[in-house]
């Protein structure tokens, strides 16, 4: 381990396929004693203690980050719980000058659908909060959360809700809240549409006659070789990896033909893209 100083301690709310990605890489890395809410069995270490209820949290425990990785339809129940507990204060102070925080955890809240307004009704004024959303490749630590901080949030609370994301992968920030709804249609939602381009070659190899053994083996190492090989060659556009692959009058020029007529690929994926946006739009709203 680099000589960093351990993560202060951290609420996690919540510890599903997510929050538990998140607290691997937190402990893998050295966190100071923190506590998880979950009503189902955690695998955590000590010191670390996981409860089913905020009234069974320590004493005197005051977390520097409260993290929400709870389902957005529980999040107002769990953060009356922590309120009740009084893990939050009752008002956040604030600074007379730059209006940051000065008293208090930050919130950091990877739920989709919840903005910052939403959420800074539902803790005390001044309340620095950083909504971020991941993806689920943070599984294997090969996520990206992008991430946008709120008014009161200060240098130091963004260094570190940064170093938590990067735990599972590599982070972004953004100062305008409204990208994060595009921002969840390509890497939040994105995983999504490449494990369909994986199910649909399988299904089309077989349809090919390849054994279904075969036709899964060659259609996830091909998926899964082909994004090694866009993340080893950073300098090459996207568009330059295609066209290396494409000897012409070959079998990939005929396939990427259909693939790429406007009505096919191009126009379903901005249409895709366009449907998930406003939908996150919508949850947000």
């Amino acid at each position: 381990m680099p000589d960093e100083a351990p993560i202060p301690p951290i609420l996690l709310l919540g510890c599903g396929r997510m929050g538990a990605a998140l607290l691997r890489g937190w402990q893998s890395q050295g966190l100071a004693a923190s506590c998880v809410i979950d009503p189902a069995p955690v695998a955590i270490d000590a010191p670390h203690r996981h409860v089913t209820d905020p009234a069974d949290l320590p004493d005197g425990f005051n977390p520097a980050v409260i993290i929400l990785a709870v389902k957005p339809q529980t999040a107002d129940a769990a953060i009356a719980g922590i309120s009740h507990r009084g893990t939050m204060p009752d008002r956040a102070s604030t600074g007379p000058a730059t209006g940051a925080s000065t008293g208090g955890p930050v919130v950091l809240s990877i739920m989709a659908g919840r903005t910052l307004a939403g959420l800074a009704s539902a803790f005390p004024s001044g309340t620095a909060i950083v909504r971020a959303m991941p993806n689920t490749p943070a599984a294997i630590g090969q996520g990206i959360t992008v991430a946008c901080p709120g008014a009161h949030v200060t240098a130091a609370q963004r260094s570190l809700c940064d170093r938590l994301l990067k735990a599972v992968g590599d982070t972004a920030w953004v100062e305008d809240e409204a990208l994060l709804d595009p921002v969840t249609a390509i890497s939040g939602s994105g995983p999504a549409y490449i494990f369909l381009l994986a199910e649909l070659l399988e299904a089309a190899g077989r349809e090919q006659g390849l054994p279904p053994a075969l036709a899964r083996q060659l259609a996830r190492r091909t998926v899964s070789g082909a994004g090694a090989l866009l993340e080893a060659s950073p300098a090459e556009e996207s568009e330059a990896l295609r066209r290396a692959v494409t000897s012409p009058g070959g079998t990939t020029e005929r396939a990427l033909a259909v693939l790429m007529q406007e009505t096919a690929w191009p126009e379903n994926i901005r249409t895709a893209i366009e449907a998930a946006t406003q939908r996150s739009r919508a949850l947000a709203g």
